[in-house]
């Protein structure tokens, strides 16, 4: 099978991850006999520098007639006191909309290897967490209408949503959880907030016409939150708006111990999504060889899983950085506090393709 995919290596350490990402990728088209495509497009802080937009046309194009895109990292400390429109940042929304992704996915997991990473108490930790998250992407009060008073002593910000918003991504969620443990926990705030009230009324009728076999139930936000770290492992699939899953998933990023192993997937109707590590650019290591590439390297595995429906392919690619943890390497960044030796990303890399073998 052939694929074409765009790869944005973005910013800082963007190019680093891409480029593991890119061999595991190889590594993995040679064993199975499918041809992965790579054409490079430049956006994000690289972009303003030499075009004056984060997100230059030609590579808005490029990712809209690509089969998937992967994403490193955009932005950093040159590029932050741009103006609103300039900001390196401006390229994810840019490419979010372009290709039209109303669904983020982010899993949380705490690997075996790591349970002691995790800040989680170690009786809770041994549970183990495995959580899908399902954040809506392009609604909400993100999007909605905003603005301040002439005199400035007032602000507003607008939570809207439509039933065709909220059906389209629960119904991403649901699909997903039937391929996990048929258990969907839907985060509202409904005892307060009318859109949440639409939100819950949506998701219950969603789910008894069509997916009466998955396990459904809800949790306000804030109760959410507290469970989310009194037991994980209580869940499997994760529902919510879009603030609330940005704030969801960061915490849940937290609860597993390190952000260089996180990585996400945003979806729309098409197979085509955009998928890339959580860690951000991290302008401070750049170039060192200190980037972990394997929330890059797991970012591509959800590409394989969810864009190309090659689970097997997929599944082999977790296993091996699960396995190459079970063995005990480790980057600087997920390293033993009391260590003095610890692999650079390149040779982290070189760790996972020995397991793909």
């Amino acid at each position: 099978m052939k694929f074409n995919i765009a790869v944005v290596p973005g910013d800082g350490i963007g190019p680093e991850v891409t480029s593991a990402a890119i061999e595991v990728l190889e590594t993995i088209a040679k064993k199975y006999g499918h041809e992965f495509v790579f054409k490079t497009y430049i956006a994000g802080g690289g972009a303003i520098d030499k075009f004056g937009d984060p997100l230059p046309k030609e590579t808005l194009e490029g990712c809209i007639n690509s089969d998937s895109v992967m994403l490193g990292a955009v932005g950093g400390p040159k590029w932050d006191n741009l103006p609103g429109k300039m900001r390196a940042e401006n390229a994810l929304l840019g490419l979010r909309k372009g290709l039209e992704l109303f669904t983020n996915l982010r899993p949380a997991v705490i690997q075996p290897a790591l349970k002691n990473a995790s800040v989680l108490r170690a009786d809770i930790a041994e549970k183990g967490c495995d959580i899908m998250i399902v954040r809506e992407l392009t609604g909400g009060i993100y999007f909605g209408e905003r603005g301040r008073s002439e005199d400035g002593n007032m602000a507003f910000d607008t939570e809207i949503y439509t039933v065709p918003e909220i059906e389209r991504v629960a119904r991403r969620a649901f699909e997903i959880a039937r391929k996990r443990k048929s258990h969907v926990t839907s985060i509202d705030k409904a005892n307060i907030l009318e859109s949440s009230r639409l939100w819950r009324d949506t998701v219950h009728r969603l789910g008894e016409a069509e997916y009466p076999d998955v396990k459904l139930d809800d949790l306000l936000v804030d109760n959410a939150s507290m469970q989310i770290i009194r037991d994980p492992s209580f869940f499997d699939v994760i529902v919510t708006s879009n603030m609330f899953g940005d704030i969801l998933s960061d915490e849940s990023a937290q609860v597993t111990g390190s952000i260089g192993l996180l990585a996400s997937a945003s979806l729309g109707e098409s197979q085509r999504g955009m998928y890339e590590p959580i860690h951000g650019t991290a302008p401070d290591i750049a170039g060192k060889d200190l980037a972990n590439p394997l929330a890059a390297i797991l970012s591509a595995a959800m590409m394989l899983r969810y864009s190309f429906d090659l689970t097997e392919e997929a599944d082999e690619i977790d296993k091996a950085v699960s396995d190459v943890l079970l063995d005990g390497w480790r980057t600087a960044d997920i390293k033993d506090p009391d260590a003095t030796t610890w692999l650079k990303g390149s040779e982290m890399k070189q760790k996972v393709l020995e397991k793909l073998l």
